[in-house]
């Protein structure tokens, strides 16, 4: 692959409740593994991994979340505001080359694109004095649930029951029940747009980061990714329609047409709003700031792609980006190294699919 040198809602009914719930955990199963509240030590990662795995099945070689997606390719050109806000030279150099990975939520590498509630994009920025910046972004605006306790209830309210092969609902109602996040979550996966490519969904970084100016100026925000490419929405019979690689394949006939971008945007709280707690979304009226615009230009097989051994640890940041007192994303580092080493050892004993010519691990 290669890199260029730019109103209230109603209550819903149980039947409707459980299918959502489902969608709940799933997207809490493609995040918090990713970006877990779950302490530093292994075995914390390894039980959240085990619940996973007893909910999705296990998948070796493959992410346990996140498990289907596409590498892709491009740069980040940054901005005179971005530059103002933070040191890094993300923000002052010309081009920045991108490696990155978008993909579907949940932990079934074989699902069905246009049926994935959840879309995600991760990128690596390295700039020309060897910083790197990884981000990992979702298409959901909050997190579900305000803990790993809680994140551990919903997880486990999604395995099936032995008896019927299916969670039981009156579990996830009962998470639903107890956590008003989730409740709102459940709101805006049943009546937000299901975007019809990767190309026009928008990729919510969700964490509190700190920025630091040149002059030393700290400021909190939180950014999204705002696609260029105009919003169109699937309805449930195009969904129903679609092949199982829909978005790959609609993403590849867009970058035959030249390439596709986002701005990336910074949201600025005001006083009072959460910088420690992604379960809780700040107004829509905060202000904004422009940091750059993405570009990606390349796409390519995971099995192949030079995306399938990059970890996307958005702990990982250059000088002039910095960590926000958020526990969750304080926990994520020893997570993410938990889980990429379990997934590089079953490459290495050979349980990778790629070796029995399936699509490759993400």
């Amino acid at each position: 692959m290669s890199t260029p040198p730019a109103t209230p809602r109603k209550r819903l009914p149980l039947a409707p409740l459980a299918a959502i719930a489902a969608v709940v955990a799933v997207a809490g199963i493609g995040f918090l593994y990713v970006a877990g509240r779950l302490g530093d030590t292994p075995p914390s990662a390894r039980t959240l991994i085990g619940a996973i795995e007893a909910a999705a099945g296990p998948h070796p070689g493959y992410r346990r979340a996140h498990s289907r997606g596409v590498c892709v390719g491009g740069w980040f050109e940054g901005t005179a505001d971005g530059a103002a806000l933070s040191s890094a030279r993300v923000f002052a150099q010309d081009r920045v080359p991108v490696l990155g990975r978008l993909s579907i939520g949940g932990g079934d590498p074989h699902g069905a694109e246009a049926g994935a509630r959840v879309r995600s994009l991760a990128l690596q920025l390295r700039s020309d004095d060897g910083a790197d910046w990884r981000l990992a972004m979702n298409s959901f605006p909050f997190f579900a649930v305000p803990s790993a306790e809680a994140f551990l209830e919903q997880t486990r309210a999604q395995i099936p029951d032995p008896a019927t092969g299916k969670p039981d609902p009156a579990r996830m109602a009962a998470v639903l029940a107890k956590y008003p996040s989730a409740r709102a979550f459940r709101d805006w996966a049943a009546s937000a747009p299901w975007p019809d490519s990767w190309a026009n969904t928008t990729y919510n970084g969700i964490h509190t980061f700190v920025f630091v100016a040149p002059d030393g100026r700290r400021q909190p925000l939180r950014w999204s990714l705002r696609p260029r490419v105009p919003l169109v929405a699937m309805d449930a019979a195009a969904r129903a329609a679609a092949t199982p690689d829909y978005l790959a394949a609609e993403f590849a006939r867009r970058l035959a047409a030249g390439p596709v971008a986002w701005d990336l945007v910074a949201t600025l709280p005001a006083p009072g709003d959460a910088l420690d707690d992604p379960s809780q979304l700040w107004p829509a009226a905060r202000p904004t700031r422009t940091l750059g615009t993405l570009w990606l230009d390349t796409m390519a097989a995971q099995a192949q792609g030079v995306c399938r051994d990059v970890n996307f640890d958005p702990t990982v940041l250059p000088p002039g980006i910095e960590r926000s007192g958020d526990p969750i994303l304080a926990a994520r580092a020893a997570v993410y190294a938990h889980s990429f080493n379990r997934r590089e050892r079953e490459i290495a004993r050979g349980q990778a699919p790629e070796a029995t010519g399936q699509e490759g691990p993400r």
